[in-house]
């Protein structure tokens, strides 16, 4: 799970991450002091959501929407097979997603018309079509605002890190903690600024005394200036994630069961997936999972079959299954997305090119009706059939299973409304 370059130039992490600013210095508490939480809607059946970004652009014509009946120029090389739900049909190279396909929902016919790597990602990372006057939040950092979250957890973890993260006009403090690395099969994870290298917890409490003796010395200061009132507030919180056992075995591979290690291959996607499953039973509101590689300009269907596709299959087919196992996939909303499609005409190089008029998305979890097909493209896989279905209406829809009104606005730091996904209508079908 390497960073890449994509085929336009553009770099993984070619955006402001909060998790990289520890490579200048800053720690754990400092992070937490950019992080807190607000309110939603009461009762959703979210309660906690993962985002898995299939960086690059996975092809529909090879995954989720095959057209066995297309002509040769554009039907490919894999076939069909069924699924455990009758008349649900994907690659053959998908066998266990094959096995599970009553958990999830597939939509077909997603659409847009943003073909750029960056734009097509920001896009179906905030639910909102990219404008130059204004950055648009992420799913996670909506989240990261308006969900509730232990003070003792992270509320916002990305996996390794977030190509992605961009909190827009709510500003870095609602930015993911990100792990800088993906976790080894049955180990404990040592994550930058949980681990205690070198010291014990003793040595951290006369820390954590001495900083509070600082601060009763300069205690008028601080009530009379809000952001240092909220740097000690935020740092007490940094302190107990630090203290928290919970936390601590949450990046613990070593204590899932082994019935449930078992549902997962060794691979880093895998066992990010597996690290998902016990962040949400530890209480982390929001999870992102990158598994990049995709852009298949060449050799598409060598690389998929052996690179792509056995990791994907292997991991979100565990996570939804372990999520069932310990009974939270109804409570635990999944939205697995790339940020368009790919031709469904093959190029002269034996691949596919980009390709956002047609593309695919799995929800699950949150309420979201398993075990379906929602919308439709047309034979050659060029486009919607009938209806489209926009990543805006996805976004409206991922909110809605996690209680988070879609239209809800939220003020920029100039004091101007702008609605957490503008223009998207939730999909009823779905929920």
């Amino acid at each position: 799970m390497a960073n890449h370059m994509f085929c336009d130039g553009h770099a993984r992490r070619d955006f402001i991450k909060v998790g990289a600013l520890a490579g200048a210095g800053f720690s754990l508490a400092d992070y937490m002091a950019l992080a807190h939480a607000g309110q939603t809607a009461p009762d959703p059946k979210g309660k906690a959501a993962i985002f898995i970004r299939l960086a690059g652009g996975p092809s529909h014509m090879d995954t989720f929407d095959l057209k066995p009946n297309a002509p040769d120029t554009h039907r490919g090389e894999f076939k069909e097979i069924s699924t455990n739900v009758p008349g649900i049909r994907i690659s053959e190279h998908l066998p266990k997603l094959a096995k599970c396909a009553d958990k999830y929902a597939i939509l077909r016919g997603v659409s847009h018309t943003l073909a750029a790597h960056a734009l097509g990602s920001n896009y179906l990372a905030t639910g909102n079509r990219p404008l130059p006057s204004i950055q648009f939040p992420t799913y996670g950092s909506v989240v990261s605002k308006v969900m509730e979250s232990p003070r003792d957890i992270p509320p916002y973890v990305s996996i390794p890190n977030d190509i992605n993260n961009t909190t827009g006009f709510l500003g870095l403090e609602y930015g993911p903690f990100e792990t800088g690395t993906t976790p080894r099969p049955n180990a404990r994870m040592d994550v930058r600024g949980l681990t205690l290298r070198g010291v014990t917890l003793e040595d951290v409490e006369r820390r954590q005394n001495m900083l509070q003796r600082y601060d009763s010395a300069f205690d008028s200061v601080g009530k009379s200036d809000q952001t240092i009132a909220a740097l000690d507030k935020f740092s007490q919180r940094a302190y107990d994630m630090m203290r928290s056992a919970r936390t601590r075995d949450a990046f613990d591979l070593t204590k899932e069961s082994d019935a449930i290690k078992a549902m997962f291959d060794d691979q880093p996607f895998s066992q990010s997936c597996l690290l998902a499953t016990r962040l949400v039973e530890a209480g982390t509101k929001f999870i992102t999972v990158q598994l990049g590689g995709w852009d298949t300009h060449n050799d598409n269907w060598n690389r998929l079959k052996t690179k792509q596709l056995p990791p994907l299959d292997a991991g979100v087919s565990g996570l939804l299954n372990a999520l069932a196992a310990k009974g939270m996939l109804e409570s635990t909303s999944v939205f697995v997305t790339g940020e368009f499609g790919r031709t469904p005409k093959i190029n002269q190089r034996t691949g596919r090119d980009h390709y956002p008029r047609a593309m695919f998305c799995l929800l699950a979890g949150g309420g979201i009706k398993g075990g379906q097909v929602v919308g439709e493209s047309d034979a050659k896989g060029e486009g919607p059939k009938d209806r489209a279905i926009t990543p805006d209406d996805v976004a409206a829809t991922f909110y809605h299973t996690l209680g988070i009104d879609h239209r809800h606005e939220f003020n920029t730091p100039t004091g101007r409304p702008v609605m957490i996904t503008r223009y998207g209508n939730v999909i009823r079908d779905l929920v």
